[in-house]
């Protein structure tokens, strides 16, 4: 596209300089709105300077300029080595990286004469046309510096060049409209009574008759000059209409009679809005009859630049700017009115969609985050075609999803667009459609719609007709979908398509920038905290790429290899070289097969020794996994410094080993201890019987008292003692031989609780203590009803035992879901905090149990455990708040239980 500067011709075209002058752009200051253009183009462009100018003969006429180098108040300059000459003589965009290197410029141009003090570095210009597709100027950005201009940025400026042209098209209709009412108000000036006459019958014929007693020939005159205005009226462009004094329609010319199908019959005043069917600018609000220009001009007033919609049936709607003035006589009588109506239909269409491109840009520039971009696309879009809603949907995976959705103000289409979340598949509904099939679906009216689009019927019900769906994305797979919904038909002329395109265009490149940059930095960031990973490993990682000769070149390795060799290999240090030199002899057939592998594209690894750059030797273990991507072959490894493994190795073996045997006669003794225990514990069981025995039929006998009686009943409680402690040790010897079974069946909880508090009560009044029981009426569990008792019996008696006189012992029995909760609380002395792990130990006493002088053998408390694991339940101890412990058990419920 870059091409040398041709020199601009002397003289500029003579009918493309009067149509600018007739729109007023080469006499008027800058154009705000070409301004803001140009404003949005620099910003966008990240350029200096950007200029929106026209060519006149000799200069440039600057209508918008924006920019750090571009200065206000520079209207005019020469045309003469200007970019705007260069673009406008060769009819084609101009691009230039490097005006100062490029051969094809002479390297002589250094700058545009609008920006002086700029010297230019690199240029582009785009050519602004007429809608006739003549240049009439040109937009110019101007790099400081030379510069590769991407293709997405050339899209950008050429997108806003089409803006600029749409707003000096829109300017050059308004001109063309101006120089015909001028024309047509000279016409009718010249020919005011011939006008009259044909407007109002009774005052032509008084008038011609008394010019006709004057002059015999003036009727001819009359009719002469009558028939030229007809003429010349139905010779313009623009419409005109006219009323009598009576204030009826009284003419049309030809190009009105074409837009509203009219007749030239008189019609009344009131009826002008209903009959010739005309609406507000909105498009959908009728006109009341003193609303109408020409009502209004007959009224008296001056109309200058009201617009009206003309809605004929069976026509698109057509916008018109009307202008209308009275028709007085010399006496000040009003003969009538007239209005002309110029077709701005084009014109409107076109600032609309300047509009919507400029709000598109504007709200892309301002956007954050890609998401936000296409909410705020949809919404330019819709609002500024006013259309009632749209939406847009993101492809996620294997499905693509509503994002964002915009409803036009004062639109209840929540039937419609719902406040969910909406998801379709490929190729179901409009998105879904246009997802799967890559290209725009338009569809004019759906209710007659034969793709059958899901939710069709609720836009029915909402009103809507037409749909469309555009693809987002440059790529062959969409980024998304833009969705448009009308509420009247609409045709897919090719100016909205094109504007739809564009649109679509630049949201794609949009999102795909952002995504861009999201995926850049996000690479960044990952790259970053893989570095701070891999400086914390002791590992050296690496990544090779083998290529088709077996070669291995480094791609990446770890910045300190001082961990394999040592010290610091010299920075061009070919590492993996230097380490095949310095491997091991008896590994390197093994280092070398790992190679092979690894080239042969299998994963491999390997154990060596090498020789460090210290000169100490370490075993290194080599760990890698090849992949391929393009075609080309990758490596990614670890190699990890095992010599310490390989040093400790053997003193693990063995003290493993060592650790073993001892772990064999340390079972062996204790099975022996539990045996032995057992052995005792059982053939205690007898005497002792017998001795409890004996002594209770002593007690039993009457004449048995004093010191004797005393003797006897001391022997009656250190023998119930040492049978409570052989029964638990016999108990536990069961537990951990798997010999004791548990007798399940529904129990009742709240009873067992109960009667244990009850028996606990009398040892409980001795020391003065409080003991509660909170127990529902009935908590049904399935258990063996001797051993829990055996369990809430342990539990009770501990907490009297080691709460002291004036404390309190609490006792809660509950349901929690599947679960049925003891809890034994008590004020007593408490278990120091590190010794709660061992308290279900097997002869384990606490410290605080033993300076307190409490006596007890340490076993209740694991034969609590083995009871309470053999109904599949489990038991806690932990501090009391306020001080003691707390003892909580759970269980499994169970079915219904009998009656407490």
């Amino acid at each position: 596209m870059c091409s040398a500067f041709p020199a601009f011709p002397a003289a500029g075209d003579a009918p493309r300089l009067a149509a600018l002058r007739a729109a007023g752009l080469l006499d008027a200051p800058e154009v705000p709105s070409l301004t803001r253009l140009a404003g949005l183009a620099a910003a966008l462009l990240d350029v200096p300077a950007v200029l929106v100018a026209l060519a006149a003969a000799e200069e440039q006429v600057v209508l918008g300029a924006a920019g750090p180098a571009a200065r206000p108040g520079t209207r005019r300059a020469p045309l003469r080595d200007s970019l705007c000459g260069r673009v406008v003589a060769r009819g084609a965009p101009l691009v230039v990286p490097d005006v100062r290197d490029d051969a094809r410029t002479g390297g002589r141009w250094r700058g545009d004469p609008a920006l002086p003090g700029l010297e230019a570095g690199s240029c582009a210009g785009f050519p602004l046309r007429a809608p006739d597709g003549e240049v009439l100027g040109a937009l110019g950005v101007i790099g400081a510096g030379p510069r590769r201009w991407p293709a997405a940025q050339l899209d950008t400026a050429g997108d806003i060049a089409a803006m600029a042209e749409a707003e000096i098209a829109s300017r050059l209709a308004g001109g063309e409209a101006l120089l015909a009412e001028r024309r047509l108000r000279t016409a009718l000036d010249r020919a005011r009574d011939a006008f009259v006459s044909a407007g109002a019958e009774d005052a032509a014929d008084a008038e011609g008759a008394e010019v006709a007693a004057r002059d015999g020939t003036a009727e001819e005159e009359l009719e002469r000059e009558r028939t030229f205005l007809a003429a010349l009226l139905d010779s313009l462009e623009a419409g005109v209409v006219a009323c009598d004094a009576d204030g009826r329609v009284a003419l049309f010319n030809r190009a009105l009679r074409a837009v509203l199908r009219a007749s030239e019959q008189p019609v009344d005043a009131r009826e002008w809005a209903g009959t010739y069917h005309l609406t507000a600018p909105d498009g959908r609000t009728p006109l009341r009859p003193e609303e109408v220009p020409l009502a209004r001009a007959f009224a008296g007033e001056r109309v200058e630049g009201a617009q009206v919609v003309v809605s004929t049936p069976g026509l698109p709607p057509r916008r018109f700017l009307v202008n209308g003035r009275p028709i007085d006589a010399s006496d000040g009588s009003r003969l009538g009115a007239v209005a002309v109506m110029h077709d701005i239909t084009g014109r409107h269409r076109t600032e609309v969609l300047r509009d919507v491109q400029r709000a598109v840009a504007e709200a892309l520039a301002d956007a954050s985050s890609g998401e936000e971009a296409a909410g705020c696309v949809v919404a330019a879009v819709a609002r500024g075609l006013g259309w009632a809603c749209g939406e847009y949907w993101h492809v996620d995976g294997d499905a693509i999803v509503r994002t964002a959705s915009w409803t036009a103000p004062g639109r209840d289409l929540s039937g419609f667009t719902g406040g969910e979340r909406v998801v379709f598949r490929s190729g179901v509904g409009l998105p879904g459609l246009v997802w799967a099939t890559g290209r725009e679906v338009w569809v004019r009216d759906l209710p007659s719609d034969p793709l059958g689009f899901a939710r069709r019927e609720a836009a029915a019900r909402a009103g809507l007709h037409a749909a469309v769906g555009l693809p987002v994305g440059s790529g062959r797979e969409p980024l998304g979908v833009l969705a448009f919904f009308a509420e009247t038909v609409e045709e897919p002329d090719a100016e909205l398509v094109a504007l739809l395109d564009g649109v679509r265009a630049h949201l794609g490149h949009h999102l795909e920038r952002r995504r861009a940059e999201e995926l850049a930095l996000a690479l960044e960031a990952g790259r970053r905290r893989f570095d701070r990973i891999i400086g914390q490993l002791d590992d050296y990682v690496w990544t090779f790429e083998i290529d088709p000769d077996g070669t291995f070149r480094p791609v990446y390795t770890s910045p300190d290899a001082s961990r394999i060799f040592g010290v610091q290999p010299p920075e061009d240090a070919d590492v993996l070289e230097l380490a095949l030199t310095r491997v091991h002899p008896e590994d390197r057939a093994a280092v070398h097969a790992y190679l092979g592998g690894l080239a042969s594209g299998e994963p491999q690894e390997v154990v060596c020794r090498v020789l460090g750059l210290d000169d100490a030797t370490r075993w290194l273990w080599l760990r890698a996994r090849p992949r391929r991507e393009d075609g080309r072959l990758f490596v990614d490894g670890i190699s990890s410094d095992v010599t310490e493994h390989y040093l400790l190795e053997e003193e693990r073996e063995r003290l493993l080993e060592e650790e073993q045997r001892r772990v064999e006669r340390l079972e062996d003794l204790d099975r022996m201890k539990d045996e032995l225990v057992a052995v005792v514990s059982h053939e205690l069981r007898s005497p002792i019987g017998a001795i409890r025995g004996y002594t209770e039929m002593l007690l039993d006998d009457p004449g048995l008292a004093g010191e004797r009686r005393s003797f006897a009943e001391v022997i009656d409680r250190r023998s119930e003692h040492l049978q409570r402690l052989v029964d638990d040790l016999l108990d536990l010897a069961r537990f951990d031989a798997g010999r004791v079974g548990v007798d399940l069946r529904p129990v009742s909880l709240s009873g067992l609780v109960r009667d244990a508090v009850g028996d606990q009560r009398p040892a409980a009044a001795v020391k003065r203590l409080t003991v509660t029981a909170d127990a529902p009426g009935r908590l049904p569990v399935r258990a063996d009803p001797v051993r829990l008792r055996q369990v809430l019996d342990n539990l009770l008696s501990n907490a009297v035992r080691y709460t002291p006189v004036g404390g309190s012992v609490a006792v809660t029995a509950r349901c929690e879901g599947a679960e049925a909760v003891i809890a034994v609380a008590d004020t007593g002395i408490g278990v120091p905090a590190e010794e709660y792990p061992r308290l279900f130990d097997r002869f384990f006493r606490a410290s605080t149990a033993r300076r307190a002088g409490i006596t007890g053998t340490g076993l209740g408390l694991a034969v609590t455990k083995a009871v309470v694991e053999a109904h599949g339940g489990t038991i806690t101890a932990a501090p009391r708040q306020g001080g003691g412990t707390v003892f909580t058990v759970r269980l499994p419920a169970g079915g219904p239980a009998p009656e407490s």
